[in-house]
Formats: structure tokens, C-alpha cells, sequence
């Protein structure tokens, strides 16, 4: 089953975007080690080198459907600010949010059409002589791609779908976040006393929970055990 996530820092400053860059790590760390397949679709960085303002991810979880449990919701960062010596604050927060498919627009290729033409690229002798290149186009987003990196108008059309369907999944991360950019950043601001996850200092080794609070995660996972 592939699950759509969105990593933002909503409203907040570098030290979040900084943040939400190392959580991104985090993530794709936990999902090789889990063998559960990760792909980043989107990224937004911030005006600082390294850091994102938000992310994308699509993580396949068939080989373990509990791996976002413990991710989606407030993450909080306790540490000095990387950027601004001596400021006071120590608490940083992102949050972690799961977009569901009513949000989310669906790609169907029965709504891409295809154009053939005469590469003008590399080929050698017979460049010219075949209609070898292939346009794709998705009629509903108007997003269009090429492929004439062969002389094969069959891979050519491989390459040209895999191409679209990047810049596809890309342009439908920008346009979800942008539609819900400022409910993300209300739900953060009422959510920041209650993390799911809180790590610490620059190397982000992650706290040990509260007992409380680590009774009520293993209350959680054995009712959605059984749920099976």
C-alpha cells in the first residue's frame, strides 16, 4: 500500500527547516532498515544551504504497515539554534502529516497522449531517417516531457513515462501543499504540547519517552494489532 507524507515546518523559522531536512533523513534511514521501498517526490528548500521548508514522500508499507505510527503528528526538536548564537528559544517544532486520497488527484494513463518525431540529438548515421523521439503529454495537469535519448522509440516512450509521471507527482505535491499550507500551520501551532516523537541535540538522538506516554503507544499498537 503506498501512503503519501508531508514533512513542513509550517510558519516557523530556519531552526524548523533545519529540522524538517534532518526528519527527512530520519525517515528514509527507517524505511531502508525496514526494507519498506521510499521515494522523495518534492522537496522545497529554505534560504538556508541544507535545510527544506517542506518535503514529500511516497513510502510503499506492505512489508510493514505500522512504520508511520510513530511519526505522523508534532515532531519536537529540543536544541540551540544552529543559526542565531545566544537566542533563547530551545523548542522547535514540524509537524508530520499523512494526505489522503481524497486530497490527492489521481494519475491515470489513459489520459496521456503521445507524438512521435525525428530526433535532433545524439544517434549516429540514422538520427534522422526514424521518428525515434516521443512527447508525452498528460492532457488534465498540461505537464509535458521528451525522450529522445535513444534510438529506440520504444524506450524513448519508457523514459518519457517515467519522466511524466515525476514531474507529475512533483507538480501534485506543490499544488497540495500550497492548498493546504495554512492548515497544516494552524494544526502545528494547537499541537506543539504534544509530540510524537522529541529528539536532541544537533546529532538528533531521540528522547526517551515519558513511562506514561510510552504505555499509551503500546495500549495503541496491540488494539491495532488485533484490529489485523
Amino acid at each position: 500500500m503506498k501512503r503519501f507524507i508531508q514533512i513542513t515546518a509550517g510558519r516557523g523559522p530556519e531552526e524548523c527547516c533545519f529540522v524538517v531536512a534532518q526528519i527527512l533523513k530520519k525517515m528514509l534511514k527507517e524505511c531502508k532498515a525496514e526494507g519498506c521501498y521510499c521515494e522523495v517526490l518534492h522537496r522545497e528548500k529554505s534560504d538556508i544551504n541544507g535545510n527544506l521548508r517542506s518535503a514529500s514522500l511516497c513510502i510503499e508499507t506492505k512489508k510493514n504497515a505500522s512504520i508511520l505510527r510513530d511519526w505522523v503528528g508534532t515532531i519536537q526538536w529540543t536544541g540551540p539554534s544552529p543559526f542565531r548564537k545566544n537566542h533563547k528559544r530551545k523548542n522547535w517544532f514540524v509537524g508530520v502529516f499523512e494526505l489522503t486520497p481524497d486530497v490527492l488527484h489521481n494519475f491515470f494513463w489513459k489520459d496521456v497522449t503521445y507524438d512521435v518525431f525525428r530526433s535532433s540529438g545524439p544517434g549516429g548515421q540514422h538520427v534522422n531517417k526514424t521518428s525515434s523521439a516521443v512527447r508525452a503529454i498528460h492532457r488534465p495537469s498540461g505537464i509535458s516531457v521528451t525522450a529522445q535519448d535513444t534510438r529506440s522509440q520504444l524506450q524513448n516512450k519508457k523514459l518519457a513515462n517515467d519522466r511524466l509521471l515525476r514531474a507529475w507527482q512533483e507538480a501534485e505535491m506543490q499544488r497540495v501543499k500550497l492548498l493546504n499550507a495554512n492548515a497544516w500551520s494552524n494544526h502545528l501551532d494547537l499541537q506543539r504540547g504534544n509530540p510524537v516523537k522529541v529528539f536532541t541535540s544537533t546529532d538528533f538522538k531521540q528522547r526517551k519517552e515519558p513511562k506514561k506516554f510510552r504505555e499509551q503507544r503500546r495500549s495503541e499498537k496491540q488494539r491495532w494489532q488485533r484490529e489485523l
